[in-house]
C-alpha cells in the first residue's frame, strides 16, 4: 500500500527556515506518484488539522493557506516521488505536526514535528 514518510522537522528560532520532505512509495495498479496531487497539512496542539499547501500532479499548480502565503513554498520531484515544503520566516504560530497527504487514495504520513521558539 501507499506509504508517505516525512522528514526535516525540528526546532527553529522565529524568522528561521526549514525544508520538509515527504517520500512516497507503494503505488500499484499502474499508478505512480506523478498521477496524484499532493498536499501538506498541519495540526497544532489542541487544534484541528488544517490545510497548508497543495500541488497538482502535472501542471504543478499550487495553493496555499492565507496564513502561509509568501512564506511557504510547496514543490515536488516526480522522479524522486517526493514532495517538499520550504518554510521561511517561521513564526511561533507555525508550531505543529506537519503531515503529508496524497489525494485520491487519501493516505496520510506519520507527521514531522516543527517547533518555532526562541
Amino acid at each position: 500500500q501507499i506509504q508517505l514518510v516525512e522528514s526535516g522537522g525540528g526546532l527553529v528560532q522565529p524568522g528561521g527556515s526549514l525544508r520538509l520532505s515527504c517520500v512516497a512509495s507503494g503505488f500499484t495498479a499502474g499508478y505512480t506518484f506523478m498521477h496524484y496531487d499532493m498536499s501538506w497539512y498541519r495540526q497544532a496542539p489542541g487544534k484541528e488539522r488544517e490545510f497548508v499547501a497543495s500541488i497538482t500532479n502535472v501542471y504543478l499548480s499550487t495553493e496555499y493557506a492565507d496564513s502561509v502565503k509568501g512564506r511557504f513554498t510547496i514543490s515536488r520531484d516526480n522522479w524522486k516521488s517526493t514532495v517538499y515544503l520550504q518554510m521561511d520566516d517561521l513564526k511561533p504560530e507555525d508550531t505543529a505536526v506537519y503531515y503529508c497527504y496524497v489525494q485520491g487514495p487519501a493516505v496520510w504520513g506519520q507527521g514531522t514535528q516543527v517547533t518555532v521558539s526562541s
